[in-house]
C-alpha cells in the first residue's frame, strides 16, 4: 500500500534528483565556458608565439648579435684605453719621483749652504777638509779593493804553480 505521503516523499526525492542534476549541469555549462576561455586565451598566446617565433625571433637575433658586437667593440675600446691611462700614469709617477728626488736634492743642497753660511771659518775649513779627506778615504778604498783583487789573482797563481810542482817531482819520483 502506497501512501499519500509515500508518494510525495517520493515525488520530493524525485524533485530534489531532478533540482541536483539540474545545478550539476548548470556547473558543467559554467566550467565548459570557463574551459572555452582558457582555450581560447591559450590559443591567442599560442598564436602569439607562433608569430614571434617565425618573425619576433630573427628581428630579437639580430639584435642580440649586434648589441654582442657593440659590446665586444666597447671591451675593446675600454681595454685600450685602461693600457694608455696605465701607460700616462707611469709616466707622470716617475717624473713625480724624478721632480721629487730633485727637488729634494735642491733643498738638502740649499739647508747644507744655510747651515754652512751660519758657521765660523774654522768650521767651514774642517768640514771642506772633511770633504777632501772622505774622497781621499774612497780613492783609497778603490786602490785597497784593487791590491785585494790583484793579491788574491797571485795567490791563486802561486797555489797553482806549487800544484803543478808538487805534481812534476810526484812523476819523477815514479819514474
Amino acid at each position: 500500500i502506497v501512501t499519500r505521503d509515500d508518494v510525495e516523499e517520493l515525488l520530493k526525492s524525485i524533485f530534489q534528483f531532478v533540482k541536483d542534476k539540474e545545478q550539476l549541469l548548470q556547473d558543467l555549462h559554467s566550467q565548459i565556458e570557463a574551459t572555452k576561455q582558457i582555450i581560447t586565451e591559450k590559443e591567442r598566446e599560442r598564436d602569439y608565439w607562433l608569430e614571434y617565433k617565425n618573425v619576433g625571433s630573427k628581428i630579437h637575433a639580430e639584435r642580440a648579435s649586434s648589441l654582442e658586437k657593440d659590446i665586444a667593440e666597447v671591451k675593446c675600446e675600454l681595454e685600450k684605453t685602461e693600457e694608455h691611462y696605465r701607460e700616462a700614469l707611469k709616466v707622470v709617477k716617475e717624473e713625480n719621483e724624478r721632480l721629487f728626488d730633485r727637488h729634494m736634492k735642491l733643498l738638502s743642497e740649499e739647508a747644507f749652504k744655510n747651515a754652512v753660511g751660519y758657521l765660523d771659518k774654522n768650521c767651514r775649513r774642517e768640514i771642506e777638509e772633511n770633504e777632501w779627506l772622505k774622497e781621499e778615504v774612497k780613492i783609497y778604498q778603490k786602490e785597497e779593493s784593487d791590491l785585494r783583487a790583484s793579491v788574491q789573482l797571485l795567490e791563486e797563481e802561486n797555489t797553482n804553480l806549487v800544484a803543478k810542482l808538487i805534481d812534476i817531482k810526484l812523476q819523477h819520483l815514479r819514474v
